[in-house]
């Protein structure tokens, strides 16, 4: 935007203040880049229902970060509990299961969807102790809020890039 406000005959937008979701390659440790030189600071992550809502928190249960995230659907409610990071993958592969999946139409095979920001995990898998389920991006930002995912922890691509980088494999996740 000029000094002064928009030029006669333009037009003006508002986008978000977003961190770009295009990875950076992975340190010798296997960090993402933008987290390499800071430590992770998230103590535990809390996923609401209720709320459609998503907290990091540090040791003192204040809040570092919050963001919308999908909790499950009706037919795979988001599971209620305590569960562990194990893991967090930088631009993941998602490999489709249809004996895991309620709505696999008959006849549908296994496949394997390669990495990228379209993927239906999006940009950023981050791994609970809880077989088959994780925190992830998505492509379509558009469905987060709305409770129809598969069970698991749905985020926009540019907020699940935010918690990856605040968490450790270990760190506490909490369902409720």
């Amino acid at each position: 935007m000029v000094a002064g406000g928009p030029t006669p005959g333009s037009t003006q937008i508002t986008v978000p203040n977003i961190t770009p979701t295009e990875p950076l390659p992975p340190t010798k440790e296997g960090k993402p880049a933008a987290a390499a030189n800071t430590k992770p600071t998230g103590a535990r992550i809390v996923v609401t229902k209720k709320t459609s809502a998503l907290t990091v928190e540090d040791a003192n249960g204040r809040v570092l970060f919050f963001a919308p995230v999908t909790t499950g659907s009706q037919h795979d409610p988001l599971p209620i509990g305590k569960w562990k990071i194990t893991g967090v993958q930088q631009m993941p592969a998602f490999h489709y299961n249809p004996d895991l999946f309620w709505d696999a139409k008959p006849g549908d095979a296994k496949a394997t969807i390669k990495p990228g920001p379209n993927n239906p995990v999006g940009i950023v898998w981050v791994d609970l102790s809880l077989e088959h389920y994780g925190l992830h991006g998505t492509p379509e930002p558009g469905s987060v809020g709305h409770t129809q995912s598969h069970g698991c922890v749905r985020l926009t691509n540019w907020d699940a890039a935010r918690v990856a980088a605040l968490v450790k494999p270990g760190t506490p996740v909490l369902f409720r």
